[in-house]
């Protein structure tokens, strides 16, 4: 099996939908994805990802599915924090909790961070624990039980599926950290993403499990193949 997920396109997040270049970008997704095809289409039920996913929608004469619980709305409310001059973020954007994600103490604790006395007062086990659990009824209906125990999936039945998923960069490090049994601190502080940035991961089949692999990380080649600006959220330019 092979899981595109991808970011919405540039959003405007009140209300929550796309500006002219986000549609843009979601066409020129839709035109890589297009190249080989999807079997399946998923987004989150936010209109910036259901917008972003509906160009490929168009192109394949496919309905998305829509899943709930990837709404960015949900994970936002659980992990994101609030600094002491009352600016609310992603804890990998503020400075403290991004210097204690990075520390050792926290590294030692591995799947178990949330248990860190600096957590206390935070719902990141509880956030976790709702992504993880609606993370796994999704990948066993595609056929793989996760062991966390060997850090790896069981087949329950084989797919040759291409699946993709449209939803967003904040919700995506917590999903995509417990696919690839990262802890989540590491994996939010070193890798993000760029809007429309498509990730890729294979589920390889061998003796009867899978340990799903990054082909991509947020590539971005369809908008380079359709002019658009490479402007790295509206940041910076590589």
């Amino acid at each position: 099996m092979l899981l595109f997920y991808i970011r919405h396109g540039d959003p405007i997040y009140n209300p929550d939908s796309l500006t002219p270049l986000g549609h843009k970008q979601a066409e020129a997704v839709a035109k890589r994805l297009a190249l080989f095809g999807v079997d399946r289409i998923y987004s989150s039920t936010s209109t910036r990802a259901v917008q972003t996913a509906q160009p490929i929608c168009d192109l394949l004469k496919k309905e998305a599915e829509l899943l709930d619980f990837c709404h960015e709305n949900y994970a936002w409310k659980d992990f994101s924090v609030t600094d002491k001059n009352g600016k609310t973020t992603w804890p990998q954007n503020n400075d403290e909790f991004r210097q204690l994600f990075a520390s050792d103490e926290i590294r030692k604790l591995g799947n178990q961070w949330y248990e860190h006395p600096a957590f206390k007062d935070h719902n990141f086990k509880s956030g976790s624990k709702r992504i993880h659990d609606e993370a796994d009824k999704l990948l066993y209906s595609w056929g793989y039980e996760y062991i966390s125990e060997e850090g790896r999936f069981k087949v329950i039945k084989s797919n040759n599926d291409r699946i993709a998923l449209f939803a967003h960069a904040g919700f995506g490090s917590i999903f995509l950290s417990y696919l690839l049994n990262i802890p989540y601190p590491q994996f939010s502080i070193h890798f993000s993403m760029c809007h429309s940035g498509m990730t890729v991961l294979e589920f390889k089949e061998k003796n009867g499990y899978t340990i799903p692999k990054v082909l991509i990380y947020s590539g971005d080649s369809h908008l380079y193949r359709e002019g658009l600006p490479l402007n790295y959220n509206n940041r910076l330019r590589f």
